[in-house]
């Protein structure tokens, strides 16, 4: 399909691999991105979501397979992926000696914008990225959260077809993190910009994507909306914290009626049932008989974290805030 068809995607990537050594970082990864989609890469440290972000921005040659990024092979024609694509990674480089104006001005001669265009370029990105007054200041007196938009800023200046994220908000306090959300949807919304976005957090994906991929050990483990995916396991989910011997609370509960599965970690007891809400009380009934203490018993709808716990027997590590 030629660049700049209609229908083809914005990022496509086929048996994508990439290998350090004995170590599969990426294990054959097959999606597909629509333009104007926000995709949401989730997953925990080492599961390989920044390398395959590496990979599409022509940072990191693939092992095997294809990726293709706004209608350009990543590795037959790089120049035409790196023309045509923003990205704010992990480790921002920036120069804290430069204003963050002098960086953005720089980033635009580097694409090869006339004065006037770097100029008009400026005003159109500062308009959609919130860094105020603090743009005629040293990068240095930036706070992180500060350097990350300046990072997204810059990402911005020559108008990319695809933007990727590569865990943009890791380390943000949550005023930070929600101006970040905030950008990344107008970003969307108003331009139609593609947007790859890696992330650990849950509530991230779950709130800016449109759709989610979850990778484990460099595998691509399920695809879809937040909500298809929460749906698939379709249970309600009972948790209880007890004191004492949770296997043991565990065995008291897994053969009452309505119980579906039962899973132990620490102190905890999760339950999964098709009604909770007439399952719970069932539940506390065998906990009280059997001797256990409740610190507390909840009942709440499946979140990502279950999705990735029913897919992988792990949870999605969350760094700390």
């Amino acid at each position: 399909m030629p660049p700049g068809s209609p229908l083809a995607p914005a990022v496509l990537c086929e048996g994508l691999e990439r290998t350090f050594g004995s170590v599969h970082a990426v294990a054959g990864v097959d999606l597909r991105v629509p333009a104007g989609e926000i995709y949401g890469f989730l997953g925990p440290n080492g599961a390989g979501k920044s390398t395959l972000v590496r990979m599409l921005c022509t940072l990191l040659r693939p092992t095997a397979g294809r990726a293709v990024v706004a209608g350009h092979d990543v590795v037959s024609a790089p120049q035409q992926v790196r023309l045509r694509i923003g990205a704010a990674l992990q480790d921002a480089a920036l120069d804290e000696l430069q204003t963050g104006r002098e960086l953005l001005r720089l980033q635009g001669r580097l694409y090869g914008l006339r004065r006037s265009e770097v100029d008009q370029r400026l005003d159109e990105v500062l308009g959609l990225v919130d860094i105020g007054d603090a743009i005629d200041r040293r990068i240095g007196t930036y706070s992180g959260g500060m350097k990350r938009r300046l990072d997204l800023a810059a990402a911005l200046v020559h108008n990319p077809e695809v933007l990727f994220l590569d865990e943009p908000t890791t380390g943000l306090d949550p005023v930070s993190r929600a101006l970040v959300w905030q950008e990344v949807r107008r970003l969307n919304s108003e331009l139609g910009m593609t947007i790859f976005l890696t992330t650990q957090y849950l509530e991230e994906a779950d709130q800016l994507a449109d759709r989610v991929g979850i990778i484990s050990e460099g595998k691509l483990v399920a695809e879809g909306s937040p909500t298809e995916l929460k749906r698939s396991i379709g249970d309600d989910l009972i948790v209880a914290r007890v004191e004492g011997d949770a296997g043991a609370a565990a065995r008291a509960v897994e053969c009452l009626s309505g119980v579906h599965h039962v899973h132990v970690e620490e102190d905890k007891v999760s339950v999964r049932s098709r009604d909770g809400s007439e399952t719970i009380s069932r539940v506390a009934v065998a906990l009280n008989k059997g001797g256990f203490r409740v610190r507390s018993l909840t009942l709440r709808t499946p979140t990502l974290d279950d999705v990735f716990l029913e897919l992988t027997g792990a949870h999605i590590e969350r760094p700390e805030s």
